[in-house]
């Protein structure tokens, strides 16, 4: 299902083809980097970059920086293709942000090691073009003011049993997951995320990253890059990101537990100044029991405390993320013996045509013991398709309004499949929002999510 953007080569205006067009052509000051060095410690250090371009439109970009020091060496980056050759280091574009346009800037990253001295870098280059360009610098809006999820609630938290904003009033974040990334990456660009924040008015975006399936475990290193970069993305849009690490197959997240080490220890760390982050630690157990769920919790959770203390921490439960009911269970195991952790909520799915009353039964009983979070619903049967189920998806929405529990809604994509909110080749074009282009689930769930949230300040 995956599908390739096509890049189309526009003249000479695009500085990438250097092999056909001259440096020349683009005039000196043809783009400006700033290199922030963000934190350091012995022998190592993060680095921020930005690209900015001055000149004509770029399709394909690539950045050389010309360490100054020959024992400064690139160990990891993200939001771009990172190498190192001698003492250059390169970024090149990857497959959301390779088009720079004039006056355009992107945000890369990386962290290096070094011996002795770490200079900071003085020579750049942009496709062959020195990057000596000026740019006057406008001052980053105040978020606290901007009106966003993000900027009206701040940093959240679990109280009591509700998921609660910076004024310790409970508050219900709606919103869309991706579909995996692995598959559906070129869903998930600028034009989709402004839809998705501003027309949409969603609250959340939920990184849908799967581990198995053609997804983390093939590339750690890049998938982990993509989440950030997303994260990244929805921070700018005043939107949650829910950092969803997808196992389903095998069942039992302790099949992955090394793994979930590694990727929260990178994300919670790279991640751990921004307000917008929420982490759900394990999709949808399954044919496991609930005592090794929370054993699994109880490993990774510490680890994202130690770098990340303050963000919330969703945990899967048993039957598919069911609190045990797909499996002749009950919220009462969760109740009985909950992860001996604070700041955490339990996650709960549904699928509106398969999951109907005992579900909503147990959601109901189960909301007054335990801070509850819908991390994915569908609005059809638990296969992704079949007929949109109108009648069960608007009792579940009520339901959810009512005792103010938040949900992502599966999926923000144009997959050939019914639960999806996008008409198949949407996501080739640059409309995400019009009647046009809506599922009959893409326009209901439009209308329930665009509603205003009202959010408490006080």
């Amino acid at each position: 299902m995956k599908r390739f953007l096509a890049l189309l080569a526009t003249c000479a205006t695009i500085l990438g083809l250097t092999g056909f067009f001259s440096p020349q052509a683009v005039a000196a000051t043809g783009c400006k980097v700033d290199y922030t060095v963000t934190s350091q410690w012995q022998g190592g250090f993060q680095a921020g970059v930005k690209i900015t371009n001055l000149g004509a439109p770029i399709s394909g970009w690539k950045l050389a920086i010309a360490m100054p020091d020959a024992g400064q060496k690139l160990v990891q980056g993200w939001n771009a293709t990172w190498s190192q050759s001698g003492s250059t280091v390169t970024a090149a574009g990857i497959d959301w942000n390779r088009t720079l346009n004039t006056g355009a800037a992107v945000e890369v990253g990386m962290v290096g090691s070094f011996t002795g001295a770490n200079p900071k870098p003085t020579a750049y280059t942009l496709n062959g073009v020195a990057c000596t360009g000026s740019v006057d610098e406008t001052p980053t809006p105040d978020p606290g003011g901007d009106g966003t999820p993000v900027g009206i609630n701040g940093q959240v938290h679990v109280c009591g049993v509700h998921l609660c904003n910076q004024y310790d009033r409970p508050v219900q974040l709606r919103g869309m997951s991706t579909h995996g990334i692995q598959w559906f990456s070129q869903c998930y660009n600028n034009a989709s995320l402004d839809a998705l924040a501003k027309d949409w008015k969603s609250d959340l975006l939920r990184v849908a990253m799967y581990v198995q399936e053609d997804g983390y475990e093939t590339d750690p290193a890049g998938f982990t890059s993509r989440v950030n970069s997303l994260v990244d993305m929805a921070e700018a849009r005043g939107m949650y990101a829910m950092i969803d690490f997808h196992t389903l197959t095998p069942g039992d997240p302790n099949y992955n537990l090394d793994r979930a080490k590694t990727f929260f220890a990178s994300v919670a760390a790279r991640n751990a100044g921004k307000k917008n982050v929420i982490y759900e630690i394990a999709n949808e157990p399954n044919g496991v029991s609930w005592t090794a769920i929370k054993n699994y919790a109880e490993q990774v959770i510490p680890v994202i405390r130690a770098a990340d203390p303050d963000a919330v921490v969703i945990v899967g439960t048993r039957g598919w993320s069911s609190l045990g009911v797909s499996d002749g269970s009950s919220e009462s195991e969760v109740v009985n013996n909950p992860v001996n952790a604070s700041n955490i909520m339990y996650a709960f799915h549904f699928y509106a045509a398969s999951h109907k009353d005992s579900y909503r039964a147990a959601v109901s009983r189960a909301s007054s013991q335990l801070p509850l979070f819908v991390t994915e619903f569908g609005t059809v049967s638990a296969t992704g398709g079949g007929a949109l189920d109108r009648s069960s998806t608007t009792a579940w929405l009520d339901l959810l309004d009512q005792l103010k529990i938040g949900y992502a809604n599966w999926t923000y994509s144009d997959a050939p499949e019914s639960s999806a909110a996008l008409r198949p080749g949407t996501c080739d074009g640059s409309d995400y929002s019009s009647s046009g282009v809506l599922t009959e689930s893409g326009t209901l769930l439009k209308s329930r999510i665009s509603t205003a949230d009202n959010f408490p300040t006080s």
